[in-house]
């Protein structure tokens, strides 16, 4: 760990805080919700080794990259144009590039409005989900799931804030590392998110360690940056009308596990395996759906996820 080396790059009006470590094509890691660059800790050793840059920012809104007060400065397209900028500052042309959770969700964006900087993505969790012109994400989300779902429940400014604050830091992130899968996660209005059972042992894949840097780095920037992506998705959804009905052009793979909590989604597991996704995503490589793993994938089984990868990216 002590091989990465960290700096901060100016972009697109923010300052962004990057790991990155080794030498060659580059490799861009996205994380998600509510993590940090830290999530890709084994990635970046594991792929650098093999003869690869590997940078990971912390994204806008989370550890020591600014994190701007409105949610309207979450947007896909902010969130795009600061990986824009930061590979226009680097010198970076092209990327392979990875993402998990939000940062699946942002990967996609990046592939679907400048494909011309990615030569192939791997996602993590998350499909690619085309623009519905009749309906945005939230609204289909409160009429399948209702208000007490947790992409619902975050909506409202300070409610989750206020909530998150009853409990320390720690308790909260082994509560987040523990809840996101197979079952849906909807969070009661009398107890909170942070009323919710803390499991009594840590996963084998996280140390004492690990939650201690997340919990550190949420203590000092809070988590209404992280919060800010959720509330950003009908504002999204609004200014990326041009590109509806666009497809993704960039050769794409995804790796999910069947624990986990997007793929119980309502009709996640039927648009995979029906062909929607394959006809969104024409290049699709292919599908992996790993037995018995949950959300936190790249984290709960590093050393499949850096094979699968490689695996993939060594093609092109």
């Amino acid at each position: 760990m002590e091989k990465i080396e960290h700096t901060t790059v100016p972009t697109n009006g923010i300052n962004m805080h990057i790991a990155s470590i080794g030498t060659g094509p580059v490799i861009l890691f996205l994380h998600g919700f509510p993590e940090l660059w830290y999530s890709w800790r084994h990635q970046l050793l594991s792929l650098s080794s093999h003869g690869y840059r590997c940078i990971a920012p912390d994204l806008r809104g989370f550890g020591d990259t600014d994190a701007p007060p409105s949610s309207a400065s979450y947007t896909a397209l902010h969130i795009v144009g600061d990986l824009v900028g930061l590979l226009d500052h680097l010198g970076i042309d092209q990327v392979f590039l990875v993402g998990h959770d939000w940062g699946a969700m942002m990967a996609w964006y990046f592939c679907w409005l400048r494909p011309d900087r990615v030569k192939a993505l791997v996602s993590l969790s998350v499909p690619f989900f085309p623009r519905n012109p009749a309906m945005k994400l939230l609204d289909s989300l409160r009429a399948s799931l209702g208000d007490d779902y947790y992409f619902c429940w975050f909506q409202e400014p300070g409610v989750a804030e206020k909530d998150f604050a009853c409990v320390d830091t720690a308790i909260l992130m082994k509560k987040f590392f523990s809840v996101f899968g197979p079952d849906l996660l909807f969070i009661p209005k009398e107890i909170g998110f942070s009323g919710l059972k803390t499991p009594e042992t840590l996963p084998s894949w996280l140390s004492e360690e690990d939650i201690n840097y997340f919990a550190s780095k949420f203590n000092k920037k809070g988590f209404t940056g992280g919060l800010n992506y959720y509330r950003a998705s009908d504002l999204t959804w609004e200014l990326t009308a041009p590109w509806t009905g666009l497809k993704i052009k960039v050769p794409a793979k995804l790796i999910t596990g069947d624990q986990d909590i997007v793929y119980h989604m309502p009709g996640i597991k039927e648009y995979i395996d029906n062909g929607g996704f394959k006809k969104d995503v024409p290049v699709l490589q292919g599908v992996v759906v790993m037995e018995g793993v949950a959300h936190f994938i790249n984290q709960e089984k590093p050393e499949e996820i850096s094979t699968h990868i490689y695996d993939f990216i060594k093609k092109f």
